[in-house]
């Protein structure tokens, strides 16, 4: 009997791992993505020129994952940038990303391509996609200045 249940605990063991890996992934990944909002919110603090994107700018993006695990959201207004690490509701535009894998590859890629994405179904919005064509050229700015 024990050796028929072996290859049913080695699956099952297998799959805890798979769902332990993809749960640290998930929480670093959300991590990341609030690590990266709050970075631009420093940004904006400290190059005035930079600042110039958000004068009379006033916006609510969230950031998430299909699943809802990963999540953050970005205000602008009066001239600043707050960060929350969960979605807020009222938003001008919702990021969707499909997964945290697509997220990653999205945060990572060299030239980032919205449309591109979105074609590939990697992202979604809901929403006005201008705001997410502003936060797009800002992000990209700010990778041409600061080169990361």
């Amino acid at each position: 009997m024990d050796s028929i249940l072996k290859p049913f605990r080695k699956f099952s063991l297998k799959r805890t791992i798979g769902k332990i890996i993809k749960g640290i992934e998930t929480n670093l990944l959300d991590d990341f993505l609030e690590l990266l909002l709050k970075a631009v919110r420093l940004i904006l603090r400290l190059d005035r020129k930079y600042r110039r994107n958000i004068k009379g700018f006033n916006a609510r993006y969230a950031f998430q994952s299909q699943d809802g695990k990963i999540a953050a959201s970005a205000i602008f207004e009066n001239n600043k940038m707050k960060v929350k690490n969960k979605t807020i509701p009222d938003t001008n535009v919702t990021v969707i990303f499909k997964d945290g894998k697509a997220l990653w590859e999205f945060l990572m890629a060299k030239n980032p391509d919205v449309f591109e994405f979105l074609l590939e179904n990697k992202i979604s919005w809901e929403g006005n996609i201008n705001y997410l064509l502003k936060f797009a050229y800002m992000a990209k700015h700010l990778q041409h200045k600061y080169s990361f």
